[in-house]
């Protein structure tokens, strides 16, 4: 797990065999090795694009697809991707998420059941309304747990890590996915109500994820993927029309999830070395937001060098930033933490 410019994404740069990755930089972004790196169709703001997140294995990787996914694997791990586009939209995004996520269960089934580490979600107009008097969001939620439930996986806790994030052209959905037969560890934030325990005033079904992923890599290493975070506190949105103030409530969150991950793993995971992805509604906020983040973790710090600014709508309009990070480092999983999600 590691991010590149794109210069360099014709290969993980350390002979290892190329799983997948997600690859930042907007429409018309050139992708290499097609089929392997899956293009991300939001805009890159500041000088932060055109770079992308590998996933390399020491072991050759085989495709395949199974229904809209398309997938490949090696060893213990598995990357898997599913675009439905135009053609598909018609049938409302409720229908399409249902699809995917059944596609995407499907998959996981003919790899022996390995533990889904981190979701992405990206769709259209995400708190517009589908047409019928509800919000695309909501009308994904109920699609994406419903799928969850018939296929027996884990919709409450220890749901896995995940994001979802409005694009502003296009039609569908676009799911990204990574899972591994490993020790996975769900995360919660203890300063919010998990995801799946939202009331129902935000929807007739709660968003099925967990804050934070805990991953056993191998050799030592573990993994932290954050979900995407905004400034929520318990489960009401805080700050609505302070953009700067929801930094600042969203970087206490990730300080809280880092702190809660730290709490069951002898790995030193720190915000300030970890890999981000900022998602921004207003493009014009930017700057302002990079030099707010820098002075709070630090001009030079890994968070700073590596951040990625995208243009996209955070899933509540009130809520103008979203940030999602990674990390990985060296260590054990505690004792009382050990099992597989």
């Amino acid at each position: 797990m590691q991010r590149q410019p794109a210069g360099l994404l014709g290969g993980s740069g350390t002979g290892a065999e190329l799983l997948g990755g997600l690859h930042y930089g907007g429409p018309g972004a050139s992708t290499p090795a097609d089929g392997v790196l899956h293009a991300l169709s939001a805009p890159a703001l500041l000088d932060s694009g055109h770079c992308a997140d590998l996933w390399t294995t020491g072991a050759p990787a085989r495709a395949g697809q199974t229904g809209c996914v398309r997938w490949r694997s090696s060893g213990p791990w598995l990357f898997g991707a599913a675009d439905l586009g135009a053609a598909d939209a018609h049938a409302g995004i409720e229908a399409l998420a249902q699809r995917a996520y059944a596609d995407l269960f499907a998959t996981l089934q003919g790899h022996g059941q390995p533990a889904l580490l981190r979701l992405w979600n990206y769709l259209p107009h995400i708190t517009g309304d589908d047409g019928a008097g509800m919000e695309r969001y909501r009308r994904f939620n109920i699609g994406r747990q419903r799928a969850f439930l018939d296929a027996g996986q884990r919709a409450f806790e220890g749901a896995p890590a995940a994001c979802a994030l409005g694009l502003r052209s296009g039609d569908g959905l676009t799911l990204r996915f990574v899972a591994g037969h490993t020790e996975v560890r769900a995360i919660e934030n203890p300063r919010q109500v998990p995801a799946w325990r939202y009331p129902a005033d935000y929807g007739p079904r709660a968003p099925t994820f967990s804050r934070a992923a805990l991953a056993a890599l191998g050799d030592g290493q573990l993994a932290l993927l954050v979900s995407g975070t905004a400034s929520i506190v318990g489960h009401a949105s805080q700050h609505a029309g302070d953009t700067p103030a929801q930094v600042n409530e969203t970087l206490r969150n990730l300080q809280a999830v880092f702190e809660a991950a730290r709490a069951q793993c002898s790995a030193p995971f720190a915000l300030e070395d970890s890999e981000p992805v900022v998602y921004l509604r207003h493009a014009q906020q930017a700057q302002a937001v990079r030099e707010q983040l820098a002075q709070a973790l630090g001009p030079q710090s890994r968070f700073m060098q590596s951040a990625v600014f995208l243009a996209a709508d955070v899933c509540r309009p009130e809520l103008d930033v979203e940030i999602e990070t990674q990390a990985c480092a060296t260590g054990q999983l505690t004792p009382s933490s050990r099992g597989t999600a």
